[in-house]
């Protein structure tokens, strides 16, 4: 193979390995608001109040609000730090089951990962959030 054209074999792969490192997530990446899996709720990533270097994920808005299960105000999410594309070190919370796990949350191509487990990172479940731009107009979660 030519010179010239091993260069220009060698531009293509420079440029998209380039890019996807420009495009790899960082730690604001997951703040925002975030659509369940089921659409039945909007969790909102951000902060925590009481420890501004964690991230706290909040539901802040609910298919259900105003009713019996209504999960309005529930934090679902705690991590102390950001580690290797993820944040860490801390709990998710599945107000379905009222059950806490360690957790995991990275942002990945699809949107937003929320690993939930037992042990070790593995051996857990994972749900998909999607990125929502605002709240829905109804119901809305009470202050």
């Amino acid at each position: 193979m030519s010179r010239a054209r091993f260069i220009r074999c060698l531009i293509p792969l420079v440029a998209t390995t380039t890019l996807t490192l420009a495009h790899a997530s960082g730690p604001d990446e997951a703040k925002g608001l975030w659509r369940s899996a089921d659409g039945n709720a909007v969790i909102e990533f951000k902060p925590c109040a009481d420890e501004a270097s964690s991230l706290c994920g909040t539901v802040v808005w609910d298919k259900d609000a105003g009713t019996s299960a209504d999960t309005c105000g529930v934090r679902i999410a705690k991590l102390k730090h950001y580690d290797d594309d993820a944040w860490r070190d801390g709990w998710v919370y599945d107000p379905r089951t009222k059950k806490r796990y360690k957790g995991a949350v990275r942002v990945n191509g699809s949107g937003l990962a929320v690993r939930a487990f037992i042990g070790t990172e593995i051996l857990g479940e994972t749900e998909q959030l999607t990125r929502e731009q605002s709240l829905p107009a109804s119901p809305t979660c009470k202050n």
